[in-house]
């Protein structure tokens, strides 16, 4: 997670980081905090230890960042959303239903030939729910990409943050995704 400055130019300035640096960005979403003044990334990097701890001392380096939060080994909870259009003629309608209902997903739109379900979860789940439909025909499908969260107590606040907050996470033996 990566808590920037709420300005114009900044998403741009930390894709171009990756992109220099040679890394696929695996998802990445952004959203206002609960202060206007912050935006927060989630962004999944495939990366071992050493290369998350570079790219964080990189993401540092940009003026516009508050903090940045490692949280891969952290307990956290962890969503990605998923909407889905698939084939669904009068038949198979009831199958679809069904699976739609198994995987705690809804129905959003209903349409002569098709079905539009919208799941949130994990992204095992939602790679289990597609699996399953693909027989079915998937006309078209749109993926948020992951947010996270800390589980407890609220994550560290990107305007007060001490140096020591941020030598603590770069000293972190955790990787894979910042």
């Amino acid at each position: 997670m990566v808590y920037v400055e709420n300005k114009p130019g900044v998403l741009t300035r930390v894709a171009s980081l990756f992109r220099r640096r040679a890394f696929n960005i695996d998802s990445l979403t952004v959203g206002r905090t609960e202060k206007p003044e912050v935006s927060r990334m989630t962004i999944t990097v495939d990366a071992d230890r050493d290369q998350a701890r570079r790219i964080e001392a990189n993401l540092y380096k940009l003026v516009n960042v508050l903090l940045v939060e490692n949280i891969t080994n952290q307990p956290a909870i962890i969503r990605d959303l998923a909407m889905i259009r698939v084939a669904a003629a009068h038949e198979a309608r009831s199958h679809v239903l069904e699976l739609a209902n198994v995987f705690r997903g809804r129905v959003v739109d209903v349409a002569p030939e098709s079905l539009t379900i919208e799941i949130t979860g994990a992204e095992d789940k939602i790679d289990g729910l597609l699996e399953l439909l693909r027989p079915y025909g998937i006309l078209e499908m749109v993926r948020t990409g992951i947010v996270a969260m800390r589980r407890g107590s609220k994550s560290a606040d990107g305007a007060s943050t001490t140096e020591s907050t941020a030598q603590t996470a770069a000293s972190d033996n955790v990787s894979h995704s910042v």
